[in-house]
């Protein structure tokens, strides 16, 4: 009897154990997986972002490549469809969304008119939240070590923009939000 109660009491702790390490690694695997998809999406917005950015460009209209530059949010112009016109493209944060406006040209005039269409790009940013900045703009002399240009900036004087997005899908799961940064050179501003 004693015997039986010994193997109990053993294949009991084992079973804990066991129990314990699969809950856990279960729970550790669902987190795992959520920051590679979070990785990938922010991989994807910093791709399409930083392609909006390169291709800015005279409106179709004649105004200049870059509309707006805050902090939060960038409109500028480019040929975001392949047509022979510039849509004027707004990036922005709206909370913990990132999301895109693209308003193409029409009328006789062309004019810029409309709500355009908007669509979210990425959830759970958390730079507003961190006062962190999602964009930030260089002169023609960046190197790579300078600091931004000082808000309000001056868009005339924008050849380089820095996006850096960080995102957190839960703040008590994840040990540091994803930062995924680039940037990107104004290509018809440039003047090298």
């Amino acid at each position: 009897m004693l015997e039986l109660l010994v193997a109990l009491g053993i294949f009991s702790l084992i079973i804990v154990s066991v129990a314990w390490l699969l809950i856990h690694g279960f729970r550790y695997n669902g987190i795992i997986w959520e920051q590679l998809k979070t990785q990938s999406d922010g991989r994807r917005v910093l791709r399409e972002t930083v392609d909006v950015v390169r291709k800015a460009e005279q409106s179709s209209i004649g105004s200049y490549p870059i509309a707006n530059a805050g902090a939060y949010d960038l409109t500028v112009y480019s040929n975001v469809d392949s047509d022979s016109y510039r849509e004027k493209v707004r990036l922005w944060l709206d909370g913990a969304t990132f999301k895109r406006n693209i308003i193409k040209p029409s009328g006789n005039p062309l004019a810029y008119s409309g709500a355009g269409q908007t669509v979210e790009i990425a959830h759970d940013a958390v730079n507003i939240a961190k006062g962190e900045a999602l964009f930030s703009y260089f002169d023609e002399n960046y190197t790579g070590v300078e600091m931004p240009m000082v808000q309000p900036v001056d868009t005339t004087k924008i050849r380089v923009v820095r996006i850096r997005l960080e995102l957190e899908k839960d703040p008590t799961e994840t040990p540091v939000p994803l930062r995924v940064e680039s940037t990107a050179q104004v290509r018809n501003l440039k003047t090298n």
